[in-house]
């Protein structure tokens, strides 16, 4: 199991919508709005690496979505 955080800007207004979009996507644990840098954060749970790439590329294609920034966990 690979688990990552990704931060999202999105277009000015369009939190909401990507939100709702995101909370509807497999692999995803929990998405919330915040103040910053970033308009959302959200956390994901994948089997394996290629399956949490397909989920984050998913995300960084959605209307609304201007950048993504995805932060994986290590195993250390």
């Amino acid at each position: 199991m690979v688990s990552a955080c990704v931060l999202i800007r999105t277009e000015h207004g369009r939190f909401d919508d990507v939100v709702k979009t995101i909370s509807q996507i497999r692999n995803v644990k929990r998405v919330f709005p915040v103040l910053g840098r970033y308009d959302v954060v959200v956390d994901l749970e994948a089997e394996g690496h290629k399956e949490l790439a397909s989920t984050v590329l998913r995300m960084g294609r959605l209307s609304g979505v201007v950048f993504t920034e995805t932060l994986v966990e290590i195993q250390h």
